[in-house]
């Protein structure tokens, strides 16, 4: 009767656990929406978005045709200590992907264990070790030593796959450290191609000032000869005298640029400042690279940071399984065989020394599951979290596509404008020095000239630079330079 109702309770209890432990709360999980425009809303006929191909797919190398611009982004791959710090963040991840398989298999340790043990005389144990010592006429050694040598293993099996979860987020997550590793070798390329083209254009800017420092020079000879012979005053002198000193000061800011920009490309190559090798002559004859953007759905494969996002999308999702799944039972084998005696000579006296063990339990949470409750909903509110990061990542890829591709458009049509403006002024300047040599034309004229004129070749120059900026930002916001 007793071990009827001891079964009865024990089988109540299995029912009740069963029961308690395997209901979850109910969730309202939220989808992502893949969903993009058919093209991009600031396309024109200058860059086809409709078009199957892509820029995207382009190599770098095909891309950016310049060896000295090359060479620097080659040096960077190797050297850039951020990118270097990414890598290790992969090694790192993957590492995590064998801490997770390593634990839904069998722990297995080799241990061996001696102890000591003096028990009292009116303790349970010193008692009954008396009794048996009466009976059989035998002492047990005091005190009582043991030795033991043997081979212990404990496994959860993983009935509700939480382990394999686990391991498969973990090597979701390693993709996703991928990605982003590739996302910054696209973020590097476009910065070294910027910054490349911005000291060009800094070159250029400075050898243009030079020439009108040289061309300010001759004129302020000019103004003071006559005002020897009475044809011009001591204010027009000083006047050309302080706008030759403004471009001077104007060079040694250039200067300074130019030193802060490579710099700032040696840095990005991972090496200590030196000159940066580059033909600064060739700057204007450098022409965009004609753009293919494709459609907007293709940035969803070819954008790392969109896949990054992807991946740590579907990590979020299986970690809200592996939450779940602790609500249910878990299942633990525990066993263990070796060899045990109080004395080490009797250690090889089997089958007498031979132990062994074997055991299973089965546990689930009943009350005061608030703890699990709160991972369950806070993993379902990162899952949450990484829906929006990835519909947020998908949004801002079309938005700097679009930004980039009528960028290109307009700044093609302003330097057409800006080339004619500097043809007209360059015209300008040499018709007011004629006439200011022959006293038609005042001296002001000829200041104002000189100084549109001057403007108007920076912003040239200015203009070609975010062109070539403009070309390589597209690129990079189509997903190209990574592979």
């Amino acid at each position: 009767m007793l071990k009827q109702r001891i079964y009865k309770v024990l089988g109540a209890a299995s029912l009740a656990l069963a029961v308690g432990a395997c209901k979850t709360p109910e969730l309202v999980v939220k989808n992502e929406s893949r969903n993009v425009p058919a093209s991009y809303s600031t396309a024109t006929s200058s860059v086809a978005s409709l078009d199957s191909a892509t820029t995207a797919r382009v190599q770098w190398k095909q891309f950016f045709t310049d060896p000295n611009l090359q060479g620097l982004i080659e040096t960077a791959l190797q050297n850039n200590q951020e990118l270097n710090i990414t890598l290790q963040e992969i090694e790192i991840a993957r590492n995590e992907i064998r801490v997770r398989q390593g634990e839904y298999l069998p722990f297995v340790r080799l241990g061996a264990r001696a102890d000591v043990e003096k028990v009292g005389k009116y303790t349970l144990q010193g008692a009954t070790e008396e009794q048996v010592d009466i009976k059989e006429g035998r002492r047990t050694p005091d005190p009582l030593t043991n030795f033991q040598l043997g081979a212990f293993a404990t496994w959860e099996v993983d009935i509700w796959h939480k382990l394999r979860n686990a391991k498969k987020a973990a090597a979701i997550r390693y993709l996703a450290t991928v990605e982003g590793k590739n996302f910054m070798v696209t973020n590097l390329i476009a910065e070294i191609a910027n910054s490349y083209y911005e000291l060009l254009a800094y070159d250029n800017q400075l050898a243009i000032v030079q020439q009108n420092i040289g061309i300010q020079s001759n004129a302020l000879e000019l103004v003071k000869l006559q005002k020897e012979s009475a044809r011009a005053t001591e204010l027009a002198v000083k006047r050309f005298e302080a706008q030759l000193q403004h471009t001077k000061a104007l060079q040694f800011k250039l200067q300074q640029s130019i030193v802060e920009t490579e710099n700032k490309l040696n840095y990005l190559a991972g090496r200590y400042p030196q000159p940066v090798a580059r033909n600064a002559q060739s700057f204007n004859a450098l022409l965009p690279f004609t753009i293919q953007a494709g459609s907007p759905a293709q940035l969803l494969a070819n954008r790392p940071d969109i896949r990054q996002a992807e991946q740590q999308l579907a990590a979020a999702k299986i970690d809200v399984q592996v939450a779940r799944a602790n609500f249910y039972p878990s299942l633990g084998l525990s066993g263990g065989v070796g060899l045990a005696a109080f004395t080490p000579g009797l250690l090889v006296s089997t089958p007498q020394s031979l132990l062994y063990a074997l055991g299973a339990d089965l546990a689930g949470p009943l009350f005061n599951r608030n703890g699990i409750k709160a991972a369950y909903y806070n993993a379902n509110a990162l899952q949450t979290q990484a829906v929006y990061k990835y519909e947020k990542t998908v949004l801002n890829a079309y938005v700097e596509v679009s930004n980039q591709v009528s960028s290109i458009s307009n700044l093609a049509q302003s330097y057409d404008a800006k080339a004619k403006e500097v043809a007209a002024l360059n015209q300008s300047v040499e018709i007011s020095n004629s006439l200011f040599r022959y006293a038609r034309a005042d001296y002001t004229e000829v200041l104002f000239t000189q100084r549109d004129a001057l403007e108007s070749k920076f912003d040239l120059i200015e203009t070609r630079m975010q062109q070539l900026n403009a070309s390589v930002n597209v690129y990079r916001a189509l997903g190209g330079g990574w592979k």
